[in-house]
């Protein structure tokens, strides 16, 4: 038996529909259920082909689980080796290189020393920052935000030195970046899975949570469709992520990738709504069971054979 697993935190919706909807395929010889961990010993195989994951990006313990499970054979959606060694600074300079527009963003230093760090630590830092350098570049309005989070933790929009100034002292050891603000007329939502299937939603990060995802508008006009698809493609394919969102704001019809760091994209039926929630569920569960029905290769042990998107 092909087993295909999932693991999950929170989420109450999609890890039930995606379990049952794989199961109802009926394909001979693979089956989906719900993950049960405990003490993982090492070097030991998981019992499963391909483990469907939503929950490592903020459990270690998971993310150390999947690490073992794909050391042994199994495929992991999203592979753990891959997204494990991203941020979203790195995805923007990424984008930048392959012709995908990306809003004008610098990476600024800790406003405070991270533990276990001193000024000593910091000798290579040119202090003060030349700020009239960045803010020319940039420019205002602008965002402050982690280099690499997401659920729009610990993000300011600034409108000046001034209120950039006031949000960076509460940043802490986090690590920034400041990106110019899209003043955008559309925005794009965009689930890709498997590297090949894009699914385009309009949304309003302005809106309540419950009602970004729009779903009354203007159609897409078609180059602004393919532009957006042809880019999502790029992206998921030069970081190897089987399944992510990709958000695109469009300003003077040129959709900027905002944010493509989402190895376990939303997909609660209840935030994304019941015509996108069936896309997704049917989308990962082909992929799973497509996985899961190609033959296991012989493990190469070397650490970057698993960067590749399938063991």
């Amino acid at each position: 038996m092909r087993k295909i697993g999932i693991v999950y935190g929170m989420e109450n919706t999609f890890p039930g529909a995606l379990v049952e909807r794989i199961n109802s395929m009926h394909v001979e010889g693979v089956r989906a259920e719900h993950i049960h961990i405990g003490g993982i010993k090492m070097a030991e195989p998981s019992g499963y082909r391909v483990i469907v994951d939503r929950i490592s990006h903020d459990i270690p313990f998971y993310r150390a689980y999947l690490k073992n499970a794909a050391l042994n054979g199994a495929t992991v959606i999203n592979n753990p080796f891959w997204w494990g060694a991203d941020d979203k600074f790195f995805n923007y300079a990424l984008a930048s290189k392959i012709g995908v527009a990306v809003p004008r963003t610098v990476l600024l230093p800790h406003k405070s020393h991270p533990p276990g760090t001193t000024d000593q630590s910091m000798r290579n830092l040119i202090y003060p920052l030349n700020w009239d350098e960045i803010f020319d570049y940039i420019g205002f309005p602008a965002f402050l935000k982690p280099y690499s989070g997401g659920g729009w933790k610990s993000v300011y929009k600034v409108d000046s030195p001034a209120e950039l100034f006031r949000a960076y002292d509460e940043t802490g050891d986090l690590c920034m970046t400041l990106q110019r603000a899209v003043n955008f007329d559309d925005y794009f939502r965009c689930y890709v899975v498997g590297q090949s299937k894009v699914h385009v939603m309009r949304y309003d990060p302005r809106r309540p949570h419950a009602e970004r995802y729009v779903l009354d508008g203007d159609a897409i006009d078609p180059s602004m469709y393919a532009r957006v698809v042809d880019d999502c493609l790029k992206l998921c394919r030069a970081l190897g992520y089987d399944l992510n969102t990709v958000e695109f704001a469009v300003e003077g019809g040129v959709p900027y990738a905002i944010d493509f760091l989402n190895p376990a994209p939303d997909a609660d039926y209840y935030s994304v709504g019941p015509k996108n929630f069936e896309w997704i569920v049917d989308a990962v569960a082909e992929f799973a069971v497509e996985q899961a029905l190609k033959e296991p290769r012989p493990v190469e042990m070397r650490w970057a054979r698993f960067l590749t998107s399938t063991v």
